[in-house]
């Protein structure tokens, strides 16, 4: 099973990713955890991303495109994988289509899990974490019964400055004017499906995997 996974900040991926990878029992490849275990691996590839992030820079697709190649190319990856965080432009869809031809593999699957940003600045902005154990609360569907102290440890908990109002505003802006262009293109693949991020946890799953049979089927 080859999924793409996509979403705005705070709409549940993450949850969902995790279910995925217990059900199918496949692994979950970020763009973070790719960058991290190419660099800590010292692979050539991954010398070049930490010379770009050491001076502060981009990432070049070239060198993006090259790490995501070397992860999905790794045993745990030839039954399947959860893609998330990546393409993020239609130039890097296009290269994870010719990487993924040369690999001989291709996406079951792309889902995205949609909530309208109102919602979703509702949902981050109302999430707290603790300073000592690194606890996550949120002030409506998860509170700590002091609401300025971990249940856990007693920490103070604070938002993130990523959590606060406007600056999960501008992350929405930047996440959707991304995402419209890759939505039309794995649309026009016929493979692209929205999923309802409104719902409950278990609701979306259902619905994920609703969707996963049909395409497996």
């Amino acid at each position: 099973m080859y999924i793409l996974l996509m979403g705005p900040p705070g709409a549940g991926k993450g949850t969902q990713a995790a279910r995925l990878v217990e059900r199918y029992n496949i692994p979950h490849i970020s763009t973070g955890d790719m960058f991290r275990a190419a660099v800590k691996e010292q692979t050539e590839l991954g010398k070049q991303a930490k010379a770009y992030m050491d001076a502060g820079q981009l990432v070049p697709d070239s060198v993006t495109i090259g790490i995501v190649k070397e992860r999905l190319s790794k045993p745990d990856a030839k039954k399947g994988f959860i893609l998330d965080g990546f393409p993020r432009t239609l130039e890097q869809a296009r290269a994870l289509d010719a990487t993924l031809e040369e690999l001989g593999i291709s996406l079951d699957g792309v889902l995205n899990v949609s909530v309208p940003a109102g919602e979703l600045i509702n949902r981050v902005t109302g999430r707290r974490m603790c300073k000592q154990c690194g606890a996550t609360y949120h002030v409506v569907n998860f509170p700590s019964s002091d609401p300025t102290r971990c249940d856990k440890c007693a920490g103070e908990l604070y938002q993130r400055d990523d959590d606060r109002e406007e600056t999960v505003a501008r992350r929405l802006a930047v996440h959707q004017s991304q995402t419209k262009p890759l939505i039309e293109y794995y649309n026009q693949h016929g493979i692209y499906t929205e999923i309802n991020g409104l719902q409950s946890m278990d609701t979306v799953f259902k619905d994920i995997i609703s969707v996963l049979r049909s395409v497996s089927a």
